[in-house]
């Protein structure tokens, strides 16, 4: 929960119209707003009255929100409008290049994105951030910069716009994650294969009164492997599940893909099968009523107990046929660090490979000190970042390459 400071009233509030103009920002930032809400919230305020900050949030809050993914820019937007007396100076300055405001220069925050261009979208200039007069021609040499679409595959989801998450969606439809099949002792019939079936041509042989006249050929069968996923849906991890989950459903409905079947589960603080889910053609249909049954999301973390409930319940009904795991968490566990390493080398014994996907990775120092992340990566098989369109492109690398070990040897070193 954030902290809140007290809010400042001037001596003749408009409070209607800025709750009016508070909820086209959320608007403007994707969340399903309309006139009968605005009015609910103007009246649930008037009811609920406004002399407690605290109130006046969760009011606002429970009049506009009605979905998880939703809660991380109804609190930026909310920080921004209602507690920061300058936010459109501050939010100029995170804007636009040639604006200073009066807070220094960093990284937006998660959702903070959204939310300048929410609420400054009545004040940028139609033609871009530093607009042009008309008649003017530039000419800029481009030859060693980054296509837009470049610069978007490598730039963190928390730090996306509204705009850059849904091109960035676009481009996760179209990635694929082939995977080459596995060899089964089993054999099936071929005219061209290099071994011997013995029984079919005993069989045919029978036919002739025992004589062979032709030797039948074989070649060993070839096979799927299932893919099962286990995505972290905490706080910590909420907007970067969202957009591997979504990733996830196209691999989920590729056609051709390789994968015999594709078995998803979120945590928190417990464990949620949202498989068939996945099933439904329609993603945003699919990831709604994924959000809808798991209802820790954006929770506490509890991997461990999730893990054990994992290996317990399902790792016999979803691991068989050589299965690909893939872990995508943080590895911010605070329960015990003794189970955590168990229950992580249990799931490791049961998969053909485990692929721990973990979007720390992004920072250059990031180091192993964490006890969760401590405890795990001896029983991973690669450990690989998951922040960004490139890296979910490269984790096509690891499922195909067995020797794949992506930062494991170099976090080891660490340890």
């Amino acid at each position: 929960m954030a902290e809140y400071l007290p809010l400042d009233l001037p001596e003749q509030p408009k409070l209607a119209q800025n709750i009016i103009h508070f909820a086209r920002a959320l608007r403007r930032a994707g969340l399903p707003i309309g006139p009968g809400r605005v009015i609910d919230a103007i009246r649930a305020v008037e009811a609920a009255g406004f002399t407690e900050r605290t109130d006046f949030y969760w009011t606002l809050h429970a009049c506009f929100v009605n979905r998880p993914e939703h809660r991380t820019v109804f609190a930026q937007i909310f920080r921004l409008y209602w507690r920061d007396p300058r936010f459109l100076e501050h939010m100029m300055s995170m804007m636009l290049p040639s604006v200073r405001g009066v807070q220094e220069e960093r990284a937006a925050l998660a959702a903070e994105k959204r939310a300048a261009q929410a609420l400054l979208a009545d004040h940028l200039p139609e033609d871009g951030p530093q607009g042009q007069e008309e008649g003017t021609e530039i000419d800029i040499d481009a030859s060693f910069t980054m296509s837009s679409e470049e610069k978007l595959r490598s730039l963190d989801f928390e730090q996306m716009s509204t705009e850059e998450i849904a091109r960035a969606k676009r481009m996760l439809a179209q990635l694929k994650l082939p995977v080459k099949p596995l060899t089964s002792r089993r054999l099936q019939s071929a005219a061209l294969g290099m071994r011997m079936d013995r029984r079919k041509t005993l069989r045919a042989a029978m036919r002739h009164g025992g004589e062979i006249r032709d030797i039948a050929r074989a070649k060993q069968r070839e096979r799927w492997p299932n893919l099962v996923v286990l995505c972290d849906i905490s706080g910590s991890m909420s907007q970067y599940s969202r957009m591997v989950l979504h990733f996830l459903h196209a691999v989920a409905n590729e056609k051709g893909a390789g994968w015999a079947r594709v078995h998803a589960f979120t945590f928190g603080t417990r464990l949620t099968n949202i498989t068939r889910h996945l099933a439904t053609r329609d993603v945003d249909a699919a990831l709604a009523a994924a959000g809808a049954q798991a209802q820790d999301w954006e929770g506490g973390t509890r991997i461990g107990d999730s893990l054990r409930a994992f290996n317990m319940q399902w790792s016999r009904r979803v691991m068989g046929q050589g299965a690909v795991v893939l872990l995508i968490t943080d590895g911010l566990e605070r329960s015990d660090p003794d189970q955590l390493s168990h229950e992580i080398e249990r799931l490791h014994l049961s998969a053909r490979r485990l692929i721990w996907l973990n979007p720390l990775l992004r920072w250059d120092g990031f180091a192993p000190k964490a006890a969760g992340i401590r405890a795990m990566l001896p029983h991973v098989d690669s450990f690989r970042a998951g922040h960004s369109i490139q890296s979910l492109e490269d984790l096509a690398q690891a499922i195909s390459r067995p020797d794949d070990l992506g930062e494991k040897a170099r976090l080891m070193a660490a340890l």
